[in-house]
């Protein structure tokens, strides 16, 4: 008994890794040794390029000139997915800042060592600030609970806060990683609070300003359009005459409707799930530590965050986030009519529709002189393409929470926080290099208006629906005029065509 109890305690006390981690040794090819050094005490290596971190699983070589430690390098050798374009986006990073200084404000009010506390919150300050962006080399493509990128922001907090102390970087004194940094949090509340937080501010920040000036300006459009009168277009063939303004109006109001859609899933975007722990039960927390972090949070970012209402709900389904892709879907769907209607109405310049002078912002070919192409507006339907494929990627990864956890986070946050970008982005660039600078080419506009068979719709009270397509079809066949042909037909006279077939009186109801 008492051989066994010091073994227990000699297992504890000192750290095992496998041998490929270690300079050769006695030991047999590829087995594991025990190393006779007290776990966490750091070892410089000889060359001054790394140092000797150790984790549950033993020890591995960090850069010197980096504040992340064990976990993270561990997770860059299992995880070797992508590269760099596949890092875990920035927003993420300086969410899990804000997240950090506020758990260690609370913590301190509930016990923390207020020297630790301080020193966790002004390295949790610089993360959020973005000060540390390279100490953060973990992709997108890890556990699906994200927690190797929970540990990588507690390892480099609590390093940079060790060194803030005087400390040696990867001692974990007199700052530890999980003790402290992680301290009342788990990765399966951490993360999908960091993945609010980082929406809601993309949301913000870049998404609703984004569209809210597409919307100004294509409203100056319409009202800039509103006496000019046009044919109308359904099933891509000659429809009854509108105003170019009022065509424009449908974009305004598609464009408002998005925005009216973004910010009704924002609600649930607020809700953090941070104090639910490890199922949502809150093991390891205090009472009150969950509305007081959201309360931090809020105050630090200036939006509306609350505590989740169910944390059960906040780890295992991410619905929120799906509602939220859904409706950026359905913004890229009303991005991809606006962007067509407007290249298409401006094709040409002599064999298109020609009715709408976009702006000439680059060369268009590379063989064919004095080409110029509706470049904006291609951009725009490439950007709602990938939106589109980012919700079924959000979609499938929302459908797969299992039991008390959904384990798909880094996917669906991944792909929300390029949507919100992507859409933001492009409408900034959409209004300022094509939409303020469209013009209506009334020339061509009149032409094919006047050119309309779809004119004889005005006919239909005077004459019946069925003389008027008589009148129609007659006239196409024979390459004649509307009036001409009513005439010819003995349907009406001169005087009456002019007095029913006013354009400007076919805009709206009698």
């Amino acid at each position: 008994m008492d051989r066994s109890l010091r073994l227990l305690a000699r297992s504890r006390f000192f750290s095992r890794a496998p041998a490929s981690h270690l300079s050769p040794g006695p030991g047999p090819a590829g087995a594991a040794v025990f190393l006779l050094r007290p776990r966490n005490v750091v070892r410089m290596a000889s060359q001054n390029s790394f140092r000797i971190e150790y984790d549950t699983f033993g020890e591995l070589k960090v850069p010197n000139d980096k504040y992340y430690g064990a976990q993270t390098v561990r997770s860059t050798m299992n995880f070797k997915i992508g590269g760099v374009t596949e890092r875990m986006p920035i927003p993420v990073i300086k969410a899990f800042g804000i997240l950090k200084r506020a758990a260690a404000e609370v913590n301190q009010d509930y016990g923390l060592d207020p020297k630790i506390a301080n020193a966790i919150m002004k390295a949790a300050d610089e993360v959020a600030e973005g000060k540390l962006n390279d100490h953060f080399p973990l992709v997108v493509w890890q556990t699906g609970s994200g927690t190797q990128t929970n540990m990588n922001v507690n390892e480099v907090i609590s390093n940079r806060a060790i060194e803030m102390l005087g400390g040696e970087l990867g001692s974990k004194k007199p700052v530890h990683p999980n003790d402290h940094v992680n301290k009342s949090q788990s990765s399966n509340d951490t993360f999908p609070t960091a993945m609010h937080i980082a929406a809601a501010i993309e949301v913000h920040e870049v998404l609703l300003p984004g569209l809210q000036k597409l919307h100004d300006a294509l409203d100056a459009k319409s009202k800039e359009f509103a006496q000019i009168i046009k044919i109308g277009r359904t099933h891509t063939q000659d429809a009854v005459p509108l105003t170019l303004g009022q065509e424009f109006s449908g974009y305004v109001q598609q464009v408002k409707y998005a925005t009216t859609r973004i910010k009704g899933a924002m609600p649930r975007i607020y809700e953090l799930a941070a104090g639910g722990t490890a199922v949502g039960t809150g093991l390891n927390t205090r009472i009150g530590f969950a509305e007081k972090v959201a309360a931090k949070v809020a105050a630090l970012t200036g939006l509306p965050f609350v505590t989740a209402p169910n944390k059960f709900e906040a780890l295992a389904a991410h619905d929120a986030l799906v509602e939220l892709s859904g409706a950026m879907n359905t913004t890229a769907c009303s991005l991809m009519k606006i962007a067509n209607d407007i290249r298409f109405l401006g094709s040409g310049p002599r064999s298109g529709l020609g009715e709408l002078i976009l702006p000439e912002n680059e060369p268009g070919s590379s063989i064919m002189p004095g080409k110029v192409n509706p470049t904006q507006c291609e951009a725009v339907t490439m950007v709602a393409a990938q939106v589109m494929g980012n919700h079924v990627a959000v979609t499938i990864g929302g459908s797969n929470g299992h039991f008390e956890l959904n384990v798909f986070k880094p996917l669906m946050i991944k792909n929300v926080l390029h949507s919100a970008r992507l859409l933001g982005d492009a409408s900034v660039s959409f209004t300022e290099n094509c939409v303020v600078g469209i013009q209506a080419n009334t020339e061509r506009i009149n032409k094919l208006m006047n050119e309309s068979l779809m004119l004889v719709t005005a006919l239909n009270p005077h004459i019946g629906y069925d003389k008027a397509a008589k009148i129609a079809k007659t006239a196409h066949k024979n390459g004649s005029t509307l009036k001409a042909t009513a005439i010819e037909l003995g349907y009406l006279t001169a005087e009456q065509f002019d007095e029913w077939v006013k354009p400007k009186d076919m805009l709206g109801p009698k």
